[in-house]
C-alpha cells in the first residue's frame, strides 16, 4: 500500500510558503515531486523551479506555480542570485528554499546575505557545502574527524597517475573531484570502475595536463553493504529528525541513485552521522551514502550531500515527519515533532526499479539487513491524490526507457559492461564524455 496521505497532522505554518531551487536540465527529478507533495499536502504554498512547462513537478497538483527558468548550473553566480531574487519577488513573501542540487546549495550558501531578505533557509559556514559537496573536500573532513573513508589518490598530472598505477590495487574507482561542478568535459562521465593499469592509464590520456579526478579504492559488492541517512540538524548541529536505511537496488546497478530502499533502525549508523555533523558544524537537511565494509567492519562515508535527497520521502516518523517538514517547522519556529522511524517502511523508484531488479538478478547480490516483507510502500512518482507527475514522467521517457531496455537485455546476454541508461540521462544532469577509446571499454560507467 502506498503512503500517499498525511495520517498524523503536523503543525505547519501555512503562510509560509516553500520554493524548490534546482539548476540544469534534469527534468526527471522525484525528490523534488516529493517535496512539492510533502509540504503541499499540509496545506503549504508550494512554488518551484523548472526547466519548461512540462515538467513531473510543474504538472502537480500541489504546485502553486512553476517559473521556467532554464539553467545550465555555469552561470555566473551573480546572475543565479538576481534570478532567485526577482522569484522572491514574485512570491510577495518569505518562502524556505529547498534546493535540489548542490550547485543550489552551494549558491545558497555562498550568497545567503544577499538571499536572507527574502528567504529563509539554514545559516552554516559559507565555505562548508562546496567542500562537503566535493570529493576531496570531503575526503580530507572525513580525515580530520576521524570517520573512515575509501583510500583515495588525487593526481595533479599524468605522471602522478602513471605513479599511482604502479602500486595501486586493481580494479580501482574513478570519480570527477569535483563532482558538483557541471564541466564541459568531465573526465568521467559517473562513478568509473577501472581493471587494469592500461586501463587507467589508457583513461588518463584524455584527462587533460590537470586531471579532475579522485582515485579510490574499490569496495567490492560481495563484501559491502550500500546504507543512507537523511537527516535535519538546527543551528547548533542538533539532529532534528534523523533517519537511516539501506539501499538494496541502485541504477546503474551498485553505483548509481537509489531504486529501491528499506527504513532499517541502525543506531550505531545514526550516532556516527550526528557525530560527524556536530564536529563540522553543518545546519539543515543532508544526505548521506555509506557503504559498510565487512571487512574491516566500518561504515565508509562515500557521498555527503548537503541538501535533501531523491528519496527522502522513504523516511518519516511517527509524528509525520519527514526532513523536509522538519526544515519547515524550524525555518518558522515551530517545534519539530519526534517519534521513532516507521521500520521496514520501503520505497521504490519506478521508472528505474525494474530494469534495477533484473541486473541484480543475474548478479545474484541481496542485501541480509532487508526486511522480508515492507510495512508499507512509498513509490517515488505516483500517488493516488496527484497521478499527473507520473504520466508526464511516462510521456517523457517511455520512447528513451525503451530503447534503454533493449540495450540492457543485449548486453545483458552478452555479459557486457552496465552503461548509463538513456533514461537516466534524461534524469541526471548532461554531461559530455570523454572521447571513446579502446581503454574505456575496459571501465564500467555509472552515474551518481
Amino acid at each position: 500500500m502506498a503512503a500517499n496521505t498525511v495520517s498524523v497532522p503536523v503543525p505547519v505554518d501555512r503562510d509560509v510558503p516553500g520554493l524548490i531551487v534546482k539548476f540544469g536540465d534534469y527534468p526527471l527529478h522525484h525528490g523534488g515531486v516529493g517535496a512539492i507533495r510533502s509540504l503541499g499536502r499540509l496545506g503549504v504554498p508550494m512554488y518551484a523551479i523548472a526547466e519548461d512547462p512540462y515538467t513531473p513537478a510543474a504538472s502537480s497538483r500541489y504546485l502553486k506555480k512553476a517559473f521556467v527558468w532554464p539553467t545550465t548550473g555555469t552561470e555566473d553566480p551573480g546572475r543565479l542570485v538576481e534570478g532567485l531574487l526577482r522569484i522572491g519577488r514574485r512570491i510577495g513573501r518569505p518562502a524556505v528554499l529547498l534546493p535540489t542540487d548542490e550547485e543550489a546549495a552551494v549558491l545558497i550558501a555562498e550568497h545567503q546575505d544577499d538571499l536572507a531578505g527574502s528567504f529563509l533557509f539554514p545559516r552554516v559556514d559559507p565555505a562548508l557545502p562546496r567542500r562537503l559537496a566535493s570529493k576531496q573536500g570531503l575526503h580530507e573532513l572525513c580525515a580530520e574527524h576521524g570517520v573512515a573513508s575509501p583510500a583515495a589518490a588525487f593526481p595533479r598530472s599524468y605522471v602522478d597517475i602513471v605513479a599511482f598505477a604502479d602500486t595501486a590495487r586493481f580494479p580501482v574507482v574513478a570519480k570527477n573531484r569535483e563532482a558538483f561542478v557541471r564541466r564541459l568535459r568531465p573526465a568521467v562521465t559517473g562513478t568509473t570502475r577501472i581493471g587494469t593499469r592500461a586501463g587507467l592509464l589508457g583513461l588518463a590520456r584524455d584527462w587533460g595536463e590537470e586531471p579532475g579526478v579522485i582515485l579510490q579504492e574499490y569496495l567490492p559488492r560481495e563484501e559491502a553493504e550500500d546504507w543512507i541517512v537523511h537527516a535535519c540538524f538546527d543551528q547548533d548541529s542538533r539532529p532534528l529528525a534523523l533517519f537511516t536505511g539501506v539501499k538494496v537496488r541502485a541504477w546503474p546497478p551498485h553505483a548509481g541513485m537509489t531504486a529501491h530502499a528499506y527504513v532499517v533502525d541502525n543506531r550505531e549508523l545514526a550516532g556516527l552521522a550526528a557525530r560527524f555533523i556536530e564536529r563540522i558544524g553543518f545546519s539543515g537537511v543532508v544526505d548521506l551514502d555509506l557503504r559498510f565494509d565487512r571487512r574491516d567492519g566500518q561504515y565508509k562515508l562515500l557521498d555527503f550531500n548537503p541538501r535533501m535527497g531523491a528519496q527522502f520521502r522513504l523516511f518519516e516518523n511517527a509524528s509525520g515527519v519527514d526532513v523536509v517538514r522538519a526544515l519547515h517547522l524550524h525555518l518558522t519556529g515551530r517545534p519539530v515533532p519526534e517519534g521513532e522511524q516507521r521500520a521496514g517502511h520501503r520505497f521504490v523508484v519506478e521508472n528505474i526499479d525494474l530494469p534495477a531488479l533484473l541486473a541484480y538478478r543475474r548478479s545474484g547480490y541481496t542485501t541480509p539487513h532487508a526486511p522480508a516483507r515492507a510495512s508499507g510502500t512509498e513509490l517515488a512518482w505516483f500517488a493516488g491524490d496527484d497521478p499527473l507527475p507520473f504520466l508526464t514522467m511516462l510521456a517523457r521517457s517511455v520512447r528513451p526507457g525503451a530503447k534503454h531496455l533493449r540495450r540492457l537485455w543485449r548486453t545483458g546476454r552478452r555479459g557486457a559492461a552496465t552503461t548509463t541508461p538513456a533514461v537516466i540521462a534524461a534524469t541526471e544532469r548532461p554531461a559530455t564524455p570523454p572521447q571513446q577509446t579502446t581503454a574505456t571499454k575496459q571501465a564500467t560507467t555509472t552515474t551518481t
